[in-house]
This record gives structure tokens, sequence and C-alpha cells, in this order.
């Protein structure tokens, strides 16, 4: 029996601009073409304005200290302070920012004095021409093209004080390490202008906002906003499933994934995703299907409601999901180990949670032929060898059934 298309629920409020998905037709020469770095057994993009384009166009991935979308910012609050525009926190939010600072430095093995005089350096005073000298130079002016620090978007300001080479190696080497990483000042000016003069250094992979307003704590909300440094740095990076990353570099090819500055071929990304998840081959054939098909698949979504994928229409801002989707590995005659054993009853349990929150239980089988070899399965090539068939399972209600045949 043919299953029945229900539309997709709609959500009652939007608040985003749907944007084509990323062309097929991209080639590496372009721009436009994406970079991830694999940290840690994690698929991450560092650059913002690629963390955003890869998100907006597409839906690929999350946050890492976002809900979904690679957004967070140290502030939600942000103010024009004699030209500039910074972000603004409360007395308590920046305490609990020097504690947080207080702890990574005790963390790197400082002593009490040490961390007791970072601290003072960045607790004290900061006059405004020294956040514009550091937020924006002639150099940088120059490199802008003569853009004035005004025009640069919020999101995006060059960190005030800079992180040192070292420090910006262990960001790529520990991502996780890096959203608490604090804006380490040199031991003198003279060694920090030295050392930006004999060698260019690379930029910081996320540069966040070096300065900040802290709001006073008074009851009628008053007061004077006092210019400080930022204690720490939290670096927002979009974060990717070996699947999302694969269907990027193998699919649309518009993403290299790069291992300690090296790019990774095809295959070496194959690879490197059948380590990360024991049954990759059959979860990116499901994925790879249902992108093909024009849905956005989201894995992350699936596991508070015990499946492996969530269907999407154009993009979880817009639709609802309509499908739980479950994968299973099968072979010609539709045997095997299946990757979610079921029992009638966990069966008929997935399916009652599925119906109560308005969406379709799916059983994604992915067949693989009889001859297929281990050596084969080592190469993406054997996608093409495989084959995808869904069943929608659907509870049947007798007392529905008797209303139907009634009317009949």
């Amino acid at each position: 029996m043919q299953a029945e298309f229900r539309a997709p629920r709609r959500r009652n409020r939007v608040y985003e601009h749907y944007e084509a998905p990323l062309p097929l037709g991209w080639t590496r020469g372009e721009n436009r073409h994406f970079r991830a770095e694999l940290c840690n057994q994690h698929l991450l993009v560092c650059d913002p304005d690629q963390a955003r384009s890869i998100y907006t166009q597409g839906y690929f991935g999350k946050g890492i200290l976002s809900r979904a979308r690679p957004d967070h910012s140290i502030s939600d609050q942000w103010e024009q302070h004699q030209g500039l525009r910074l972000p603004v926190v409360s007395q308590a939010k920046y305490e609990e920012l020097l504690r947080w600072a207080e702890a990574a430095l005790s963390g790197q093995g400082l002593d009490r004095e040490a961390v007791s005089q970072t601290l003072s350096r960045l607790t004290g005073a900061v006059d405004v021409e020294d956040v514009r000298r550091e937020m924006g130079g002639d150099e940088e002016e120059q490199e802008n093209g003569g853009r004035r620090e005004e025009e640069v978007e919020p999101e995006t300001p060059r960190a005030g004080v800079e992180m040192e080479p070292e420090a910006k190696r262990a960001c790529r080497s520990h991502p996780q390490d890096a959203n608490h990483d604090l804006h380490s000042e040199s031991s003198s000016d003279q060694d920090s202008d030295s050392s930006s003069n004999s060698e260019a250094e690379p930029p910081p992979l996320v540069p966040g906002p070096g300065f900040i307003l802290v709001a006073p704590e008074s009851e009628d909300g008053g007061g004077v906003k006092e210019l400080k440094r930022s204690p720490i740095c939290l670096s927002e990076y979009l974060q990717l499933s070996p699947e999302e990353a694969f269907f990027l570099v193998y699919g649309l090819g518009v993403l290299s994934v790069y291992l300690q500055q090296e790019p990774l071929s095809i295959t070496q990304l194959w690879r490197k995703c059948r380590s990360l998840l024991p049954d990759f081959i059959s979860s990116y054939a499901a994925y790879h299907h249902f992108r093909s098909r024009g849905w956005v698949p989201k894995g992350g979504g699936g596991a508070k409601y015990g499946v492996d994928l969530m269907l999407y229409r154009k993009g979880p801002p817009f639709y609802h999901a309509s499908y739980s989707v479950v994968v299973e590995r099968v072979d010609d005659a539709f045997r095997g180990l299946p990757l979610r054993p079921f029992s009638w009853r966990s069966l008929a349990a997935l399916s009652r949670i599925t119906g109560n929150v308005s969406k379709e239980l799916m059983l994604c089988y992915v067949i693989y032929p009889s001859g297929l070899t281990d050596a084969e399965l080592d190469s993406p090539a054997c996608l093409s060898k495989l084959k995808v068939q869904e069943v929608i399972v659907s509870r049947w209600v007798s007392s529905r059934e008797r209303t139907e045949q009634d009317d009949i």
C-alpha cells in the first residue's frame, strides 16, 4: 500500500528569510570555497562568514555555543560609545567572566601572583583612543581599503588583545579549549612589535570583541557604563556531522577538510569518517539519499525521539520535521543485523511517540549487494552499488477504521 503524503506543518513564527541552498556548480577555484578543520574528532568551520553561509544555505551543522545558528556573542545588547559599537554586559556578568579568566589562568599552571597581575591589567582603565588604535589601526585601514571602524560589523570586530601564536595553534588543535582562551598579553610592547614586524602571523580563527561596556548595578538602571577589556574570548564555531561534511565535500564540492593544516582527499576523509562512526556508510547513504531529494536531514534532533534523522522541508526555521527516520542495514533479501533491533513493543512505543509529536515514522533500509567486499567499502565508490528503500510505519487505530467503514 502506498503511503499518503502529509503536507509539513509550517511554524507559526518565522524570523528568517529563505536563501537558496548551496549550488552544485561551484568549482574549487572560486572564492566561495569553504574550509573545515578536523580537530579532536570534530569537524569545525572556524571562519564566521563561512560558517554563516554554510548554515544559512542548506542548514548544515550547528553552532558549538548556540542552539542551532552559529550566532553566539558575549552579549545580545550592543551600544554606540563615542563612535564605537561595543557589547554591553552587567557588572555581575563581568565579574563572572573574571572568575572564568582566573580559573583558565590557574589551569595553565600560573601562580597566584601571576594570575593577579594579569587580571589587574585586564581590569585597568581603558581609553577610547587605545580602543580605536587596537581595533583598527592604520595598517588595517589600508588592508580594508580605507574603511573606518564605524563601518565594521559588530559581530566581527578585531580583538583588542591579540593571542600569541602558540595560543592560536592551540585553538586549532584543541578547539574546545579555545572557547575560554584568555586574551593573553605579551611580556612587553617591544616584544610584540618585533614579533609582528619580523613575520606575518596568521590572523585569529575567529576575531572576538576585545572590549566591552560594563553597566553598573543600580535600581534605576542608570549610571555611566565603564569601558573595559573583555577577560575572555568566546569563539563560536560551526560543527558539522561526518555526514554533513562529507556531503559538502563529495556531493557538492564546496568544502575542503584539513587535518593539521594538510587537506584531506575524498578517500582519506571517507576513511576518517568511517573511523569516527562505525555505521558511517549506512548513515551517509541515507543522508545523501534524502538531501538529493530536497529534504534537510538533521541528526541532532532525532536523539530525543529515539531515531537517527529528522527530515525538514526547507529547514528547521520554517517547518516542523515531517518524518522521523530510522536507518537500517540489510542485504538483498532484507536480512542482516539491524542497527537498532526492535521488538513489537519497542516499535509500537516509537510509533506512538512519533505520532504524539505530529510526525511520521520512516524506516530507511540501506541495501548492500551480496558481492560487496570490504575493500570496496573502503572507498566512496561503493555508494553507487547501494540501494535505499523507505517504509513508512503507521499505527492502526481500530476506532478510526470503523468510522471510515461507516462513512463508506
